[in-house]
């Protein structure tokens, strides 16, 4: 049950809110439609409702606003648009990475793509999906964690007939199974033709709060009021004669011995009456707010507003949704629910409720999933790799420069090796891209910045930067060797240490562009991070060491190993003094103080975020 309770948008300047003091609930089991035309504040509603949008108010999710929700993904199902995700994955890959993400298996994605009859595309990229199949894949997407609510943003906008037939007996499907549907439209006989209540907004403002049938009758559009004791009868004398003058005629039983037509006038239906030998009582042309309410009878109490109308659809194809055939997933159509009592509103829930996880439930094999998913990785790898070849061939033919400079490809007019610029490249990726294409939009909109997404971030772009230095040392040594000789390329005496200094290097390029990304939410700022590193951070700390030094720190590793009660290896002392020679360079302590900055700057502002909710 969804409750939604003075949803009021922010102030503008000169203008009044999208949305002012919307209060309406959706229940278990029943399909609600948000009717409004353009700019009416449907979508500003639903974002309000999930803390997307700045305003007053608050909704609950069966007692418990968003904010406090375990997990929103196994909560809401949420389709705001188009499908958040880079077009070059495919739906599978997209699937299994939000199944990571909300802490399902990977085959619930395969079981989604089956459901909403895209099986056969799983391998297919988002990009290539026509605007259907991508309905069907945001549908999946908000399916996916099984959640009890459903809201959707205009679903069957731009659909087929038969996409949109099938798009709400889906719907239907999961109200009968016992969830809450909320979806947004601007079509008044679709919202009468197929939702159980329908909720009208104009101008921001809540209009009416009614079931189907009195929709229909108050507020839909011009009918025929029919009375007659015959009414059974007249419904299926007025469909046959449509069906064969191939005219769209709806009738709409209410309750009683009153019948509602739409699509046809007076005189038609009454000649229609009169060639049959139906008995009428009454036949009236009606518009709008006119529709006449059920008589009681005498000495009885007035009935109760009807529930929804069983309809009669004398429609040409299209045919309505209810009498297309069941979704892919399910073997018989679902029956439509039986009346309703309304229900209490449910207050929110005074019992302790367990931390709000916003962050993916297994954040590695997401991360492993984003990564892996396109071939940007795999592109950047392969850039890196030939630039590394050409520029180390040309650096050893001149024969002037020290071959560490030589191996790396790192020749004095670039501030950064290709390596190392690569690695950071997909650090600011890592994030930028996220924010670009919120894989964890589907219930919140915005990409969550916890220690657990962090930490697996840094452990997935350390390892590839790592991957990425150690194949460019390997290849830039043999391709030296293919083309001087084996003579010609020594290696070094002390190529562990070297080869040290040349992974932190690398790795803390990546990360500098991670979180450069992660605080700016832009890929370019990640980059941005990397190159001031060596062009701006790099000469003012090699201002600073050009200073006299009066004390050295020579016989360090010594001390250290006094005060250590483990024994240590010989080679240990070699691999410290690489690692305190890297941070006495400019260039490492100047990535050693962006890290620093970038880490604080992250924690301060994912902090402050956590603040607001």
């Amino acid at each position: 049950m969804l409750q939604a309770i003075g949803l009021t948008s922010a102030h503008r300047r000169d203008q009044p809110p999208a949305v002012d003091d919307v209060t309406f609930e959706a229940r278990q089991g029943l399909i609600t439609a948000l009717l409004g035309a353009a700019g009416s504040g449907k979508t500003t509603a639903l974002r309000l409702m999930l803390q997307l949008e700045a305003g007053r108010g608050v909704t609950y999710f069966r007692g418990n606003p968003l904010h406090r929700v375990a997990h929103p993904a196994r909560e809401v199902g949420v389709l705001l648009g188009d499908v958040p995700g880079h077009p070059a994955r495919t739906a599978r890959g997209q699937l299994r990475m939000l199944c990571a993400a909300a802490g399902m298996p990977a085959s619930r994605a395969d079981e989604m793509l089956e459901v909403v009859g895209l099986a056969s595309l799983g391998g297919e990229r988002l990009g290539t999906l026509s605007l259907g199949m991508d309905r069907r894949l945001g549908l999946a997407s908000a399916l996916l964690g099984d959640p009890q609510t459903l809201i959707l943003d205009e679903p069957a906008k731009g659909l087929s007939p038969r996409e949109n037939s099938w798009l709400y007996g889906l719907l239907r499907a999961h109200a009968a199974h016992g969830g809450t549907v909320l979806y947004t439209t601007s079509d008044p006989k679709e919202a009468a033709r197929l939702a159980d209540r329908v909720v009208t907004l104009d101008a921001g403002r809540l209009v009416a709060d009614q079931d189907a049938a009195a929709f229909s009758r108050t507020r839909l559009r011009p009918r025929v009021a029919v009375r007659t004791p015959q009414a059974a009868r007249l419904a299926a004398v007025v469909a046959r004669e449509a069906r064969a003058a191939q005219r769209s005629v709806e009738v709409v039983a209410e309750s009683g011995s009153l019948l509602s037509v739409y699509g046809s006038n007076c005189a038609e239906i009454g000649e229609t009456a009169f060639r049959h030998g139906v008995l009428v009582h009454r036949l009236s042309d009606e518009v709008g707010d006119a529709g006449p309410e059920p008589d009681p009878a005498p000495g009885s109490e007035p009935p109760p507003a009807p529930e929804r109308a069983a309809a009669v659809a004398l429609q040409s194809p299209p045919a309505p949704a209810t009498q297309e055939q069941p979704p892919p997933a399910e073997q018989a159509p679902h029956p439509p629910n039986p009346p309703r009592a309304p229900s209490p509103p449910v207050p929110p829930q005074s019992s302790p409720l367990p931390r709000p996880v916003r962050s993916p439930l297994r954040p590695l094999r997401y991360e492993l999933r984003r990564l892996l998913g396109v071939r940007t990785a795999l592109f950047v790898l392969a850039a890196v790799l030939v630039s590394s070849a050409a520029l180390c061939v040309l650096l050893g033919r001149t024969g002037g420069t020290p071959l560490p400079a030589v191996l790396t490809a790192w020749p004095e007019f670039l501030p950064l090796p290709p390596a190392a610029f690569g690695a950071g490249l997909l650090g600011a990726l890592s994030f930028g891209e996220e924010f670009r294409y919120p894989a964890l939009a589907a219930a919140r909109g915005t990409v969550p910045r916890r220690l657990g997404l962090l930490l697996a971030k840094l452990a997935v772009t350390g390892a590839a930067a790592l991957l990425i230095a150690l194949l460019v040392a390997v290849a830039d040594f043999q391709t030296l060797r293919l083309a001087y000789g084996g003579d010609a390329v020594p290696v070094p005496q002390n190529w562990p240490a070297l080869m040290a200094s040349w992974s932190g290097l690398a790795i803390g390029c990546a990360w500098a562009g991670l979180l450069g990304a992660g605080v700016f939410r832009v890929t370019a700022a990640g980059v941005a991070a990397v190159l001031a590193v060596p062009v701006l951070i790099a000469p003012l700390v090699q201002k600073a060491l050009i200073a006299p030094s009066v004390r050295s720190i020579a016989g360090l590793p010594g001390r250290l190993r006094e005060l250590t009660w483990v024994w240590l290896p010989q080679q240990a002392d070699e691999w410290l003094m690489a690692g305190v020679h890297l941070l006495a360079q400019p260039v490492g302590a100047a990535l050693m103080l962006s890290l620093s900055a970038l880490i604080c700057a992250y924690l301060f502002t994912g902090l402050r975020r956590s603040a607001r909710w």
